[in-house]
């Protein structure tokens, strides 16, 4: 699967995704972009949200006798690629690839409204909700049954949550929620462990789809700015520190994307059930975390003072990866459970942990 390039068939292990859709994807993204600009705020954006449902773009791996697409995760990282590409912030992925997804998952039906999902801690609260104050329903998972291997799952119409609205660093709302856990239960059922940990590894992967997408968007900007900048006669990009810049950023992004495309592909062919999958979601989140800084670093370093201005794209994208990165467990969480999985796996277990 190739999660960033623009205009190539997309290939993983057992699946392609299609090249015209990715161009219609891209296509629509870049329409929004062109006839609105880069918004001052972001808020959810009612008329792109119902071009994009027209589309099959919302539901997009959602089953077919669901009125979903019937796409699958494949074709949802390119989707929610062509997004970050263009500048385009939508609840795309909260809402199909977690939200619509959980309910599915659990048996419960899930129709076309707006969905975000999160956990609530034991007094009925959480904390940086995608999207939740833009949400017609909130999915809920929360109290921990029987020694923690069951929680109890909801969906709930927002109304009933006192949201207090914030964001993250690039203007996405990532609110705080509070309600009444007690009153929930009536209207929740009991799910597994097992279904908690896959929307644990979808949330962390999401981001790091996301992430690889502004990495390689900022070295696609700063190639094009070294290339084309004339300095003492000659382009940026011809003196040796700038190149060494350019190829660090270039190593990192690629290390980042390789180390996500690697888990995404186990977890469509093993349909997110292969014993190493949490290794593997925690290795791309701990690559794509070390790699934003570096690429952010460098980026900014080799545009020089255009990079920081509000007209200029860069920002778009390495603000993006800071921010992003820290969602769904920061990096030293992800680096933790990397530690956690190699010290566990010992030394006859940690060469095949790597390799498989």
């Amino acid at each position: 699967m190739t999660i960033s390039e623009t205009g190539h068939q997309a290939e993983s292990v057992g699946t392609a995704v299609d090249t015209d859709l990715i161009d219609m994807m891209d296509a629509v993204f870049a329409a929004q972009r062109t006839g609105h600009g880069a918004p001052a705020t972001v808020g959810h954006d009612a008329e792109l949200w119902s071009r994009l449902d027209d589309l099959g773009l919302v539901r997009l791996t959602g089953p077919t006798e669901h009125g979903g697409s019937g796409a699958g995760w494949a074709e949802a990282a390119e989707l929610i690629s062509a997004a970050v590409r263009h500048g385009v912030r939508a609840p795309l992925a909260e809402h199909d690839l977690l939200a619509c997804w959980l309910l599915e998952a659990a048996g419960l039906p899930c129709d076309e409204t707006l969905r975000t999902v999160c956990m609530l801690d034991a007094a009925g609260t959480a904390t940086g909700v995608p999207w939740a104050r833009a949400a017609d329903r909130i999915v809920v998972v929360f109290g921990d049954v029987d020694g923690g291997t069951e929680f109890r799952l909801a969906d709930i119409d927002a109304a009933r949550f006192t949201i207090t609205p914030a964001t993250n660093m690039i203007g996405e709302p990532r609110d705080n929620i509070a309600t009444d856990i007690g009153a929930l239960h009536a209207d929740s059922r009991t799910i597994d462990k097992a279904l908690v940990d896959r929307l644990r590894w979808k949330s962390a992967l999401v981001r790091s789809i996301q992430i690889c997408a502004a990495l390689d968007s900022a070295l696609d900007l700063t190639i094009e700015h070294t290339s084309s900048r004339v300095q003492f006669g000659r382009s940026l990009s011809k003196f040796q520190a700038i190149q060494h810049m350019v190829a660090d950023i270039a190593a990192e992004a690629a290390l980042a994307r390789a180390a996500t495309e690697a888990a995404v592909n186990v977890a469509i062919t093993s349909d997110w059930t292969a014993d190493n999958l949490s290794f593997l979601v925690a290795v791309a989140r701990s690559c794509a975390g070390h790699a934003a800084s570096v690429v952010v670093r460098n980026a900014h370093q080799a545009h020089g003072a255009i990079g920081t201005t509000v007209e200029h794209r860069l920002h778009e994208f390495t603000r993006a990866a800071l921010a992003w990165r820290s969602e769904y467990g920061s990096v030293t969480y992800w680096d933790q459970a990397v530690t956690r999985a190699a010290v566990a796996a010992g030394a006859a277990g940690l060469w095949p942990l790597i390799a498989d």
